[in-house]
């Protein structure tokens, strides 16, 4: 499990765009803090420090850690504004978590190792589950799910009732639901054209020639 993002904040007793762009230009913005059973309070937070947070690879699904004044609770990033000229975060709503909250949560799905099934021709590894979702509590969130397809056979498939997870962690996706197979791809064969050689060509849009009545047989 990857090390938990703190970002600090500071509690904001004045509101109002003036104020909000003094924060900006300061490489601050405002933020709201909402859930976790507890009242809303309003915070400034360290542009940088959110800026961070959503270019990682969960992006907006990153739960980290808030700490205003010694007060650390878990958060999400629930609603972000973004400036649309310059393209920069300019306000984020956050969703804290109370104690023992479980969160759902879609996480990838890596697969290792190699399968024995690959060995015969034309065997493929077919992915069809690349995230999954699962629900638990946001400090006990997965970087991924890890499944071991070394002894899958050509023809077999894992499912996601094979999938195997931690403690504390349900996954919300149903088990029948195929994550991957190996699958063999034959070669088709082509039956040869025979054409005839004496035949006159047809031109793509033009009719083709009518052919030619039969002589009236003489006395």
């Amino acid at each position: 499990m990857a090390e938990k993002i703190i970002v600090k904040a500071e509690k904001r007793e004045d509101r109002g765009k003036n104020v909000a762009r003094r924060l900006r230009a300061d490489g601050k913005i405002p933020v709201i803090v909402y859930g976790g059973g507890t009242e809303s309070l309003a915070a400034t937070a360290a542009l940088a420090d959110l800026a961070a947070i959503l270019r990682t690879d969960a992006g907006v699904n990153t739960v980290f850690s808030l700490d205003i004044a010694g007060d650390v609770n878990d958060v999400i990033i629930q609603d972000r504004q973004i400036d649309a000229v310059k393209g920069r975060l300019i306000h984020a709503d956050l969703r804290r978590f109370a104690k023992g909250e479980k969160i759902e949560m879609t996480v990838p799905i890596h697969l290792t190792g190699h399968p024995v099934g690959l060995d015969e021709e034309g065997a493929i590894l077919s992915q069809a589950m690349r995230e999954i979702k699962v629900l638990c509590e946001p400090a006990n969130t997965p970087d991924s799910i890890d499944a071991d397809v070394s002894e899958m056979a050509a023809g077999h498939s894992l499912h996601v009732s094979d999938l195997k997870v931690g403690e504390g962690i349900e996954i919300v996706d149903s088990a029948e639901a195929v994550v991957a197979s190996i699958i063999i791809v034959k070669e088709v064969v082509l039956e040869p054209q025979i054409v005839d050689e004496g035949a006159e060509p047809i031109v793509e849009g033009e009719e083709p020639p009518a052919a030619e009545p039969e002589a009236e047989g003489g006395e």
